[in-house]
């Protein structure tokens, strides 16, 4: 499938990879791939992200995600169903940092640089929801036409599926919806 990834859209891919190591992330997640997203400049999916404003609400974004690594990685709408059975989820995390310091359900901690490479010997895989990411961003290429997935696809992908990125995106107004509108057409400018 990679073969059909653009030059973007590979670069993304190795954004996220840098994203995770960075962080000291045990798997790269589709959050570091809405990150290395962020990163781009001069691409269709930084066309989309500019025209619907998220580049200058960067560091909202980057908050947003970080809250919800400390929720170790659960959504608000699932934090939100949580409470609904009566688990106070940040209480739970806010225990857990007491008594282990703050990030200690992030599962970040003690798989950073300083800490060494751990048992994969550096390498750091995909996770579930980040292949899921990939694969529907070839659904989104075909659904469009396009020959070949680039970092506008996996914008669309991020979009379409359940989980901490799409909830941050849609909460900075970035849908499926507006992001097609933006690419594609529909009464906005399109990404050449």
């Amino acid at each position: 499938m990679f073969e059909r990834f653009t030059k973007d859209a590979r670069v993304v891919v190795k954004g996220a990879v840098e994203h995770c190591a960075r962080t000291g992330a045990r798997t790269v997640e589709a959050e570091h791939l809405l990150l290395a997203l962020l990163d781009r400049e001069a691409s269709r999916g930084a066309f989309a992200l500019a025209s619907l404003g998220l580049t200058e609400r960067r560091e909202s974004v980057t908050g947003a995600l970080a809250e919800a690594r400390r929720r170790a990685g659960l959504s608000q709408a699932d934090t939100d169903a949580l409470a609904g059975l009566g688990i106070d989820v940040p209480a739970i995390v806010s225990r857990v940092e007491e008594a282990h310091g703050v990030g200690a359900m992030s599962g970040d901690r003690g798989t950073g640089p300083a800490e060494g490479k751990g048992w994969w010997g550096g390498h750091r895989p995909f996770s579930r929801g980040a292949k899921k990411v990939l694969e529907n961003s070839l659904r989104m290429a075909l659904a469009h036409s396009d020959r070949h997935i680039g970092d506008e696809h996996l914008l669309l992908a991020l979009t379409t599926l359940p989980g901490v990125a799409s909830e941050v995106l849609a909460d900075h107004g970035v849908t499926h919806a507006s992001v097609t509108r933006v690419l594609y057409g529909g009464g906005e400018a399109k990404a050449g």
